[in-house]
């Protein structure tokens, strides 16, 4: 796939692996937040998706990523929490989120998570014919079909999984 090689190395090895459609953006790194690139770049703010890795509290913090349009806002204290099963969850910090997914904040995706991370996803994402992804990194980000997502094994369609804001 063109540009492939600006995305993550385990993100693009999880594309290939699962045989997935995607094209590359390159991004500037300073631009990789969604305010900022969708002003840049002309997406839509209803074509941006993002993902969002939440964590239970506790000793043994378990952890989900969720994945939402940027025109909503992520439902962590019912709908998440409920799905995780526990009783307290909150959006988790940059520095574990780098350590369990090994990608930049800011280009976490849900193609390269360690094998059995839960990953929630919106239906409205699914509901767009095209949405973009980070790519692992501040420097790309994935544009392809929202149905993709499913090719992952831990992926879970949540009605109500996002609010409008």
């Amino acid at each position: 796939m063109r540009g492939a090689d600006l995305l993550h190395p385990g993100v693009r090895g999880r594309l290939e692996e699962l045989g997935i459609e995607f094209a590359v953006m390159a991004c500037d790194p300073a631009l990789a937040d969604t305010a900022a690139f969708v002003e840049a770049y002309g997406v839509p703010l209803e074509r941006s998706a993002n993902t969002i890795v939440v964590a239970s509290k506790g000793a043994e913090p378990t952890h989900v990523a969720c994945v939402v349009l940027a025109t909503t806002s992520l439902d962590v204290n019912r709908v998440v929490r409920r799905e995780m099963g526990v009783r307290k969850a909150s959006f988790a910090s940059a520095e574990p989120v780098r350590a369990l997914t090994g990608m930049e904040i800011g280009g976490v995706t849900p193609f390269g998570l360690p094998d059995g991370l839960p990953v929630l996803v919106d239906t409205r994402v699914m509901e767009q014919p095209w949405i973009v992804l980070g790519g692992g990194n501040r420097s790309s980000k994935l544009k392809l079909a929202p149905a993709t997502l499913r090719a992952l094994p831990t992926v879970r369609v949540i009605e109500g999984l996002a609010l409008t804001r």
